[in-house]
């Protein structure tokens, strides 16, 4: 590895030392705190949109702490976030692109 590497290397390795277990545990409650939520609102009676929604919206807050905290990405380079948030952007993008396209199977039927 050349210097650049090594340095940068070093500083997230530091930077790892120094985050107690306590955060971890902190995070984790969260996530069952969550996940206990999304299973109470699967047995309401609402309705489906307004459900979907919810647990949609409780789901990305999930994979944020996840990604940010367990894959250590809070504690990444700022380009490596950035590489990271892009490609998201651009599957997320390329998702809307082609779900219409999905939706044609509804109008196909044997005549």
């Amino acid at each position: 590895m050349d210097a650049v590497q090594t340095a940068i290397v070093e500083r997230v390795a530091e930077q790892h030392r120094h985050h107690a277990k306590g955060q971890f545990f902190w995070v984790w409650g969260a996530l069952l705190v969550i996940t206990a939520i999304e299973v109470y609102l699967g047995y309401q009676n609402m309705q489906p949109v307004r459900m979907l929604s919810i647990l949609m919206g409780l789901s990305i807050i999930k994979a944020a702490l996840i990604i940010a905290y367990f894959m250590h990405m809070k504690f990444e380079v700022t380009r490596m976030r950035w590489l990271t948030m892009a490609s998201l952007v651009f599957c997320l993008a390329m998702m809307c692109v082609f779900f219409p396209d999905a939706f044609r199977i509804l109008h196909l039927a044997v005549r």
